[in-house]
């Protein structure tokens, strides 16, 4: 029998968003809790499957972690790209690795809620009115205001239009972006040290690469004005953690809405989840009913065709 691992199933959503009946005679475990990040204490519980299915980046599989699962023979990741697999050395172990499509406009989406969250001081606002208040806050507008856009590709040009349909003034910079594609878009480059000197609001949506580990950190947040908001739904470490939380601590910049962390899932101690002027969701950017029945339906198709023989969306097949 074929035994299934479905791992960080956080929301208890792979069984109902797909129809895993398909898969006859195989059985299927889920794991609704985190592993952690022991490599020991991973490879005891998950010995004796043949097929893991893991969301995209929550549990790694570098070539340690495979070499201490001898049964393994087909790791099923959400989405295309998954920088958490050593995808050569399951190669090397005859592993096959299979992604499935994931859907972009839930990121950006997010993004905006959290804005929109943290400028408007909704959960603020929210325990005030359950608490009995009335009006203990006072928010921002955006009209007119400069939203500063990091890497303006897929995400990062949708949240500029929505910057526009607010009428805000819409700024962009990364490594690669010119003039001439920030205007196709919309948006007016600038570099990155005006971006961060001029923008009442920065949004993050950019990639996590040695190019943008830690690309915002204390000289950046020394530039924000003490108004400014910082939003990051992309990669935590794209963000100077300590240089975030001295900022926030210090009121050098007026709040952050947050998605993203360094150790996820987030340590229930953190000193983050203490502060009051950011806006917090546990990287749920991604997380929408639509993306959970396309990745996990993919997902079964993926195993389906692997056990008859074939495979589906192979991402470590031979160069």
């Amino acid at each position: 029998m074929t035994r299934i691992a479905v791992l960080d199933d956080y929301q208890n959503a792979a069984l109902t968003a797909a129809d895993w009946s398909v898969l006859a005679g195989c059985e299927i475990e889920v794991f609704t809790e985190h592993l952690g990040w022991d490599e020991t204490i991973i490879a005891a519980a998950l010995a004796d499957f043949q097929v893991i299915v893991c969301m995209r980046e929550r549990t790694a599989f570098p070539k340690s972690q495979l070499d201490k699962l001898p049964n393994l023979k087909l790791l099923v990741t959400t989405g295309m790209r998954n920088l958490s697999i050593d995808m050569n050395g399951a190669r090397a172990r005859g592993v096959v690795v299979c992604g499935t499509q994931m859907l972009g406009y839930p990121a950006y989406e997010h993004a905006w809620a959290l804005i929109l969250a943290v400028t408007k001081k909704i959960p603020f606002e929210d325990q005030t009115m359950k608490s009995g208040g009335w009006q203990q806050g006072v928010g921002i507008g955006l009209h007119d205001k400069t939203l500063g856009i990091l890497g303006l590709g897929k995400l990062g040009s949708a949240a500029a239009r929505i910057g526009n349909a607010f009428e805000m003034e819409v700024i962009a910079w990364s490594q690669n972006l010119t003039a001439a594609a920030a205007a196709a878009q919309d948006v007016t480059w600038v570099d990155k040290n005006e971006l961060f000197e001029r923008s009442d609001v920065i949004s993050i949506h950019m990639i996590l690469s040695e190019r943008t580990r830690g690309l915002v950190g204390e000289s950046e947040f020394a530039m924000m004005k003490p108004s400014s908001y910082l939003i990051n739904t992309s990669r935590g470490p794209i963000v100077h953690e300590k240089a975030m939380i001295d900022a926030l601590q210090s009121k050098a910049i007026a709040g952050a809405g947050i998605d993203v962390y360094d150790l996820e899932p987030l340590p229930a101690d953190h000193i983050i989840r203490t502060l009051e002027n950011v806006v917090l969701t546990g990287h749920t950017g991604f997380v929408v009913k639509e993306l959970h029945e396309l990745a996990y339906q993919q997902a079964v198709e993926n195993i389906k065709n692997w056990l008859s023989g074939t495979s589906l969306r192979v991402l470590n097949g031979d160069d």
